[in-house]
């Protein structure tokens, strides 16, 4: 039988078991503190390939005391059912032109396809997950962001009743990123945007975004594992944080007003979620506000 072992840097060999011992003592720690703690995943429609073992994550988390919700985007699927249906795919300022005819694909695959394979997967893995979108409930009211975008929505408010009823029950809420307008009519919404209103209205201890970078990283390309709001501020005048980031990291600083911690992980990277959340050296960037 051969034992695995590291030295610590006073040369002390560590084998299998101070090595299970060390990390479970630094896990419980982390896991007594997010025990009751209202957490927020956003789950991005590109990592939607890797749901596996981010759902895994998430379900142990909840077997720990913790309370995920989970908020998911869809964007790959939509434009593949619109290239099946022949539907042409417009985008203004990086964000999808959304009429009537697009819309009704939008709710079918945020709903139909991707909401409900997100459930399954979770009940399958041993969770009790319902499926909700914006508009169930009056959760999600929102109004037209721009006329030439057409049924695309900003969120103006959040009524958590329904999370946190569907928390108190034991279940794992997963919810697709529509929302309800003015004239009762069904808006598409930036996921990013709903997990950030979201967090903030449930008060949640921490809002996660699970993407497909490692996180954010200086001029040199290493990963910083922490840094405050002021400091992301400044990589994005300084152009360190800069194209597709932007918009991610800006919906960090947003949700930092209502939520302590924001995280920025790899949703590609094995089990990224219970290194982040529960190591001293993380797997990802956390802002702090």
């Amino acid at each position: 039988m051969t034992i695995a072992f590291e030295r610590t840097p006073d040369g002390e060999i560590i084998n299998d078991q101070h090595l299970i011992a060390r990390v479970l003592s630094e896990a419980i720690n982390y896991i007594n503190y997010l025990k009751d703690k209202i957490l927020v995943f956003k789950l991005g429609g590109s990592m939607l390939e890797h749901q596996q073992e981010v759902l895994q994550d998430i379900v142990w988390l909840h077997q720990l005391g913790a309370l995920p919700v989970l908020v998911h985007g869809g964007g790959p699927y939509i434009n593949d059912w619109l290239t099946k249906l022949s539907i042409p795919t417009r985008f203004l300022d990086g964000m999808r032109v959304t009429d009537a005819e697009t819309l009704e694909v939008v709710r079918m695959v945020l709903r139909g396809q991707v909401n409900q394979r997100l459930v399954l997967m979770l009940s399958q893995l041993g969770a009790n997950a319902v499926g909700l979108c914006g508009t169930d409930g009056n959760m999600v009211q929102a109004r037209m962001l721009d006329e030439r975008l057409g049924f695309v929505g900003e969120v103006e408010s959040i009524d958590p009743s329904s999370v946190h009823t569907l928390l108190e029950q034991g279940f794992i809420p997963v919810i697709a990123p529509l929302g309800q307008g003015p004239d009762g009519s069904c808006l598409n919404i930036n996921a990013d945007l709903v997990a950030a209103h979201l967090a903030g209205a449930l008060n949640a201890e921490k809002l996660i975004f699970l993407s497909n970078v490692v996180g954010i990283c200086r001029a040199d390309g290493t990963l910083i594992s922490e840094l405050s709001d002021a400091e992301a501020r400044r990589l994005i005048d300084e152009g360190v944080i800069s194209g597709g980031m932007i918009p991610k990291v800006s919906a960090c600083l947003d949700a930092l007003a209502a939520v302590p911690r924001v995280h920025i992980v790899d949703g590609r990277e094995p089990h990224v979620l219970l290194r982040e959340l529960c190591t001293d050296q993380g797997a990802g960037t956390m802002i702090i506000r």
